[in-house]
């Protein structure tokens, strides 16, 4: 059976992963130390964790007993080529309107 493909909005859009993502930010945690900061058990923080890294945003390193979570750069790649599609448009716009307004300063 085949892996279901996540989409990175999905993930993102569940306020705990956010958090957990905005966590990973500042250091390399394991799990229990995640669970620590919310208020929810931490098998459900293990699934949200586990949502993150079939995702791609998160790597989990096994270090003796423990489990380390630390961001994956992997995991933001749609959400930063979505985000550039738009800076993209944007800027064509931007161009576009500096043109038309250099071109009518220089006709007046």
């Amino acid at each position: 059976m085949a892996t279901p493909t996540l989409d990175a909005f999905q993930v993102i859009a569940d306020p705990s992963r956010r958090q957990i993502l905005h966590l990973l930010t500042k250091d390399s945690y394991n799990i229990n130390s995640l669970a620590e900061n919310f208020e929810m058990s931490r098998p459900a923080v293990s699934k949200h964790i586990s949502i993150l890294q079939t995702a791609g945003f998160i790597t989990i390193k096994e270090i003796g007993r423990e489990r380390f979570c630390t961001l994956n750069q992997n995991g933001f790649i749609e959400l930063r080529n979505w985000i550039n599609h738009f800076d993209e448009f944007w800027n064509i716009k931007l161009k576009n309107l500096d043109t038309i307004l250099t071109r009518k300063k220089n006709s007046n």
